[in-house]
C-alpha cells in the first residue's frame, strides 16, 4: 500500500465524539516512550503528523488521522506511565478502554513493544485483556535499529516464547525502525490486506 495523503482529522476523549465520517480504523498503542508517534510519522511519511516528544505520556487524547481519504490511523494514549497521578492514570485507562471496546470501526489494534527488552508485565496484562475481550490485534516491535540485528532477532524470539506461555497462537508480528524505515512496507501491506477484506 502507498500512502499519498495523511492529515489530522480530530481529537476526542470518548468514542462517541470521534470524527463523524465512519471509515475503517487502525489504532496504535503501547507503553509510554515506546516510539509510537515516531512510528506513525514514519508509516505516513509525514515527520510532523503525530507529535513526538522525549517526555513520556505526551499523548492525552485519541487522535484520528485520515489516510488516503479512505481509512483512519488512530493514535491512542500510552499506558503504564508511572509519573502520573492515580486519578490521571485511571482517566486514561477508561479513555483507552472506551475506544478499544466501543469503536465498531476499529479493524486492528497495533500494540507496540520495545525490541530491546523483555516484554513487560504491563504489556502482557494489556494483551491478555485484548484476548479476553476478543479485540483483534497485532504486535510491532519498535527501535530495532538501536541494537544489532542478531540481538533483535534473539529478543523477539524470547518475547515470542514468553507470550506462548499464555497464548496457543500468536498474532501477526512486525519488526520496525522509525529511523531506518524498517517494517514500513510490511505493516502497510498488512493494513492493505485487511482493508481489501472489508
Amino acid at each position: 500500500m502507498k500512502i499519498t495523503d495523511a492529515k489530522f482529522a480530530g481529537s476526542c476523549t470518548r468514542v462517541s465524539a470521534k470524527p463523524k465520517r465512519r471509515l475503517p480504523e487502525f489504532a496504535f498503542i503501547g507503553r509510554s516512550n515506546v516510539g509510537k508517534s515516531s512510528l506513525i510519522n514514519m508509516l505516513t511519511g509525514n515527520s510532523r503528523l503525530a507529535m513526538t516528544s522525549s517526555t513520556p505520556g505526551k499523548t492525552k487524547l485519541i487522535n484520528h488521522f485520515i489516510v488516503n481519504d479512505s481509512w483512519y490511523l488512530v493514535d491512542l494514549p500510552g499506558y503504564g506511565y508511572a509519573r502520573m497521578s492515580q486519578k490521571a492514570r485511571e482517566e486514561l485507562r477508561l479513555m483507552i478502554n472506551d475506544y478499544i471496546l466501543g469503536s465498531e470501526e476499529m479493524v486492528c489494534l497495533f500494540v507496540l513493544v520495545d525490541s530491546r527488552f523483555d516484554i513487560t508485565k504491563t504489556d502482557l496484562d494489556f494483551i491478555a485483556g485484548l484476548g479476553e475481550n476478543g479485540v483483534p490485534f497485532s504486535i510491532i516491535f519498535t527501535k530495532c535499529d538501536k541494537q544489532s540485528a542478531t540481538a533483535t532477532v534473539a529478543q523477539i524470539e524470547r518475547d515470542r516464547q514468553i507470550l506462548l506461555r499464555d497464548w496457543e497462537q500468536l498474532p501477526p508480528m512486525f519488526a520496525s525502525s522509525s529511523e531506518k524505515k524498517a517494517g514500513r512496507d510490511e505493516i502497510l501491506d498488512y493494513i492493505g490486506t485487511l482493508l481489501s477484506d472489508k
